[in-house]
C-alpha cells in the first residue's frame, strides 16, 4: 500500500561549489570531520552529470555521504537495463554495506534485487521507486512521490477547466519505467475519478525527450483534430515543452489551452510565468539525492524507516512561480 503520510521538508541549498563527481566511480572517501569513512555504498544510477537532474542530485548525494561517514561507488547506467545489470553484478560481488538503486527500468531490476538479498546486501530506491511485486525486496524508497505528482497535475488541470468540457492529449515519460507509470496513473486515476469534465483523447509516449514529445504532440493533434483539443497534460517539463513547440508551430497560442506537466525545472518555470504553461509540480533534484543518502543511512545503523520517504508535491503556478522557495534546481 503507498503511504502517502510520509511528508519531509524540502532541502536548503548545499554549499558545494568545487565538489567533482565521476560517473564511473565514487567520490566517497574520509567523512566531513576528517574521520574515516564507515559504511561502503553502492549507487546504481541511470544518469549522472551527462543529465541536467544529475548536476544537482549527485552533488547533494555527495555531500550528505561524506556528512555521514559514507564511501560512495557511483555507477551511471544512461538508462539501459543491460548495462545496470552488469552494474548490479559487480556491486555484488564487491559486498557493499549496501546499495542505492535508481531503477533504469523498472520491470528489468528484480534479478538485481533477488541477488543482492541473496548475497546479505540491504537494497533501497531512489528517485523512481521499484514496481509494487518487488517492494519486498528493498528496505525503502526516498524521492519524489510520482503518483502523487500525477494527481497534482491533474489537480490543476481540473481547477482550471473549473468543470466546462475540456479534451485533452497526454505525452507519458518512457515506456515501462516506474515514474512514466506512475506519473500517467496518478493523472488519469485523478481525472476518472474527481475531474469527468475532462476527457483524454490520445495517449503517446515522449520518451522524456523534447523532441520525441513535439513529433507525438503533433501526431496526436494531427489525429483527433487539433481544434477538438483545449488541453496537454505532459509527464514532465522536458516533454510539455515540446508538446508547446508543437502548438506554435501550427499557429496556436499555447496559452489558449491548459497545460500542465511535473518538475518545475529551468525549463518549465519560465513557460508558467509567461502563461505558456498553465501549471507544473515542483520537484527538488537537491532533496533527492541526499534523501538517498539519508535513508540508507538510516537503514545501516538501524534506525526507524517507513516505506516511503516522499518529497513534497508543491503545485507551481503564475502565482507562486516567482517565489524563491520553488526556485527551479536543474
Amino acid at each position: 500500500m503507498r503511504n502517502t503520510r510520509t511528508m519531509f521538508p524540502a532541502a536548503g541549498l548545499l554549499a558545494v561549489a568545487g565538489l567533482l563527481l565521476s560517473g564511473c566511480a565514487g567520490a566517497g572517501g574520509d567523512s566531513s570531520d576528517g574521520s574515516a569513512s564507515t559504511y561502503n555504498v553502492y549507487a546504481l544510477l541511470p544518469q549522472g552529470t551527462d543529465q541536467p537532474y544529475g548536476t544537482t542530485y549527485l552533488p547533494a548525494m555527495q555531500a550528505k555521504a561524506d556528512e555521514l561517514g559514507i564511501k560512495l561507488t557511483i555507477t551511471n547506467s544512461k538508462y539501459d537495463a543491460d548495462t545496470q545489470a552488469s552494474d548490479c553484478e559487480v556491486a555484488v560481488a564487491a559486498q557493499p554495506d549496501l546499495i542505492i538503486l535508481w531503477p533504469a527500468v523498472g520491470d528489468t531490476v528484480r534479478p538485481c534485487l533477488e541477488a543482492a538479498k541473496a548475497a546479505g546486501i540491504p537494497v533501497t530506491a531512489t528517485n523512481s521507486d521499484v514496481n509494487p511485486e518487488d517492494k519486498s525486496l528493498i528496505k525503502g524508497y526516498s524521492g519524489p512521490d510520482t503518483y502523487g505528482q500525477g494527481q497534482a497535475s491533474a489537480e490543476m488541470m481540473c481547477d482550471a477547466a473549473a468543470g466546462a468540457p475540456t479534451n485533452i492529449i497526454v505525452i507519458n515519460g518512457l515506456t515501462g519505467n516506474s515514474t512514466a507509470i506512475n506519473r500517467h496513473d496518478g493523472f488519469a486515476d485523478y481525472i476518472a475519478k474527481s475531474c469527468t469534465n475532462i476527457t483524454i483523447l490520445a495517449e503517446q509516449p515522449g520518451n522524456w525527450n523534447k523532441d520525441d514529445s513535439q513529433i507525438a504532440a503533433s501526431e496526436m493533434l494531427t489525429s483527433v483534430g487539433a481544434e477538438n483539443v483545449q488541453g496537454i497534460y505532459a509527464a514532465d517539463d522536458t516533454m510539455v515543452a515540446g508538446a508547446i513547440d508543437a502548438l506554435k508551430a501550427r499557429g496556436i497560442d499555447p496559452s489558449s489551452l491548459i497545460i500542465t506537466s511535473i518538475g518545475n525545472t529551468k525549463l518549465g518555470n519560465p513557460l508558467v510565468i509567461s502563461g505558456e504553461l498553465y501549471g507544473t509540480v515542483f520537484q527538488s533534484s537537491s532533496w533527492d539525492g541526499e534523501n538517498a543518502v539519508v535513508l540508507a543511512y538510516n537503514v545501516l545503523t538501524g534506525k526507524p524507516v517507513e516505506e516511503n520517504l516522499f518529497m513534497p508535491s508543491v503545485k507551481v503556478t503564475k502565482d507562486n512561480a516567482s517565489d524563491p522557495s520553488v526556485a527551479p534546481e536543474w
